[in-house]
């Protein structure tokens, strides 16, 4: 999954690159160069999104059991 983000943000990046030097004026210059770094975050934001490692089942049933029986308890 992080390989093919990094693949998008790459193409995309370069995507960016081209219409930057064909654009060839200051003001569409930096507003490539925003989206080239708006479309950097993104991805930083995916991979961090769907990067990130559930918990394990074992690891939730024993907290829901721990809670189970605390509540019982009292």
């Amino acid at each position: 999954m992080a390989g093919l983000a990094d693949l998008a943000v790459s193409t995309l990046g370069s995507a960016v690159g081209t219409v930057r030097g064909l654009l060839r004026r200051s003001a569409a210059a930096d507003l490539a160069a925003q989206a080239e770094q708006d479309l950097a975050a993104r991805g930083r934001l995916v991979l961090d999104r769907y990067a990130a490692v559930p918990p394990a089942q074992l690891e939730i049933l024993a907290r829901q059991s721990l809670a189970r029986k605390s509540a019982g308890e009292d």
